[in-house]
């Protein structure tokens, strides 16, 4: 079977089987839905990727969008895109029913979402800062501003964003100059600019609702000061009517890739005239905005492991359909009068595609992993249970982040690598997935803040109890695949890596407890290598004991190459990746501070 871009009965593997998200249908809010109704939204989803979003994705990056007249264009497949996604319910497919949504279960909305970014990944990101920005005013905003604005967003009416960097401050919050003042009314007159505001406007949506961090004048300095505001292109009169709001698109950024996915400057209050709505308590703004934050870091990487996709089934066609060189024979010889083999006969070509397959398949894995746990937190009754899974998805959320971009990276350079000269040529897909990748590692958090997290803050979380919660979690793969003979060594490799984790660990702390948190964190993201590792090697394991299961229960319902091929990629990547990790901790347990005390002239 072809797959184009992503391989449905993969993903419906690793959601029903794997992670077993009919479970979820127990719990009272999942209620109105069965597998069956599942399949028909995920389909639904498949036909509108094939028709709608696929078929554009070259030409979105040939004619990218454009800043002309104070206004962005993007490609005209949007209008299309956006009444058909406004139709299929995309925007609110995890809000409640009562606000308007669909309240399916966030693992299936990630997987469809998965479906779609790998189609064409210039597209979903305006569904997803929509959903996000929408989500928060539901979660946060007053009852008129759900009013006003939550409606015309959930049909993609309007679009959403989320405005938080500025260029004097770049990732760092506490230094937001944006300033909002207060007024008599019920609104702050607005003033400062944003820049990277992904999907900040373009020509099919007649408005677009800013969510801002702000300083209100007086406010405390660093990040304790920031506030959370709404802030319309154009704003609500008293008549019903809405008028232009003094937020300027200053003009579009040119990117190396996602050249579909306008990337805006806008400048608030240039005529001091944009008004901005409070959203929640003054002052509390970064911590509103992380909800959206965590949510967008989880689609980032999302994002990431689908691009992979799309670029190792492109590479894999490729493979398989282009003859060159000869096979060795018994002898080590090549017989020149024997007709040329299909590349994909070829170790090298199978080991770049492997490769490949382990990174993109363990990526989705562990983004449905974080979903699950969210849903889990969602419909949990105790307080304990709420408790465990957040700290779940709070350590993973920075992995889920970080392991896509970075590895996914390395995973579409091997689809270039295997059409050799042609990969670098704009007539095949490889390069062009390769260019739109490369932002995956900056959006939402550089892969140093996403590692600076993961150790500084994930790891130490409630003295260590999120990384305690997670051992146990495991464990249980290690102790289920310890059943079957053939998975032995590899649960045992993985046990041995959650001992070299806490030996790293017990290494590292007594600098943080000495105070020396520079030398703490100074090989943070040696750390995501590291951990990250280790946990895709647990979302492998579990895969492949889930693979060997239904074997041995012979009630599958794919062929036995099917899930022969989950048992055979784990054992790829314990050999090939695995491995490193023995290496990762040696670094970090290394007692020279080669980065920290070396003057700026070294360099």
């Amino acid at each position: 079977m072809t797959h184009e871009y992503v391989d449905i009965d993969t993903l419906k593997f690793l959601l029903y089987n794997v992670h077993q998200v009919e479970e979820l249908l127990q719990a009272e809010r999942f209620k109105e839905y069965d597998k069956t109704s599942l399949d028909i939204f995920l389909d639904s989803i498949k036909t509108f990727s094939d028709t709608a979003l696929h078929p554009f994705i070259k030409e979105m990056d040939e004619k990218p969008s454009v800043f002309k007249n104070g206004k962005i264009n993007v490609h005209p497949q949007f209008e299309n895109i956006i009444k058909t996604a406004g139709e299929l319910g995309i925007i609110g497919a995890i809000f409640d029913f009562e606000d308007g949504g669909m309240q399916l279960p966030s693992t299936v909305f990630q997987a469809a979402h998965f479906i779609m970014n790998a189609a064409n990944n210039h597209v979903p990101g305006y569904f997803g800062l929509t959903s996000g920005s929408a989500n928060l005013i539901l979660s946060f905003g007053s009852q008129e501003l759900k009013e006003t604005y939550i409606p015309n967003m959930l049909d993609l009416t309007w679009g959403g964003t989320m405005c938080l960097t500025e260029p004097q401050a770049g990732s760092s919050l506490s230094d937001v100059m944006t300033v909002a003042t207060p007024t008599d009314k019920d609104y702050y007159q607005i003033k400062g600019q944003k820049i990277f505001i992904s999907a900040g406007d373009h020509q099919f949506c007649s408005n677009f609702v800013h969510l801002v961090l702000a300083r209100i004048k007086g406010a405390p300095t660093g990040t304790k000061g920031v506030s959370l505001f709404v802030v319309p292109k154009n704003r609500p009169t008293e008549n019903g009517e809405f008028t232009y709001n003094d937020a300027a698109i200053e003009g579009e950024f040119e990117k190396m890739g996602q050249k579909g996915y306008c990337t805006t400057h806008i400048i608030f209050g240039d005529n001091d005239d944009c008004r901005g709505w409070l959203v929640g308590e003054a002052n509390k703004g970064l911590s509103y905005m992380f909800q959206m934050m965590n949510e967008a870091r989880i689609s980032t990487g999302l994002m990431g492991a689908a691009i992979a996709s799309a670029a190792y089934y492109s590479s894999l066609k490729y493979a398989n359909e282009r003859p060159q060189g000869r096979k060795l024979n018994s002898s080590g010889q090549k017989n020149a009068e024997e007709e040329q083999t299909l590349i994909i006969n070829h170790p090298d070509i199978k080991r770049l595609l492997f490769s490949q397959k382990a990174v993109v398949e363990g990526s989705m894995s562990l983004i449905l992993q974080s979903a699950i746990y969210l849903d889990k937190e969602m419909t949990s009754t105790s307080a304990e249970e709420k408790e465990k899974y957040n700290l779940l998805l709070e350590l993973l959320t920075p992995i889920v982040k970080t392991y896509p971009a970075e590895q996914g990276i390395q995973s579409i350079s091997n689809a270039v690598q295997i059409l050799g000269g042609y990969g670098f040529c704009f007539d095949f897909m490889p390069q062009q997935y390769y260019r739109d990748i490369r932002i995956i590692a900056l959006y939402e958090g550089t892969t140093g803040i996403q590692s600076l997290d993961l150790l500084g803050r994930k790891i130490t979380i409630k003295k260590g109890k999120a990384l305690e919660l997670l051992a146990i979690e495991i464990q249980e793969t290690i102790k289920n695949a310890s059943a079957f003979d053939e998975l032995k060594p590899f649960a045992n490799t993985l046990l041995e890596n959650l001992s070299l984790v806490q030996k790293v660990i017990s290494t590292l702390m007594p600098h943080a407890m000495k105070g020396n948190y520079e030398r703490f964190l100074a090989d943070a993201t040696v750390f995501m290598d590291f951990f990250g590792t280790i946990v895709i090697g647990w979302q492998w394991l579990k895969t492949a004991t889930v693979a060997n299961q239904t074997l041995a229960d012979e009630n599958g319902n794919q062929s036995q190459e099917f899930y022969n091929s989950k048992i055979h990629t784990m054992k790829f990547f314990y050999t090939y990746e695995m491995s490193k990790t023995k290496g990762l901790a040696k670094t970090l347990m290394n007692e020279e501070e080669l980065t920290i005390q070396v003057s700026k002239d070294m360099f």
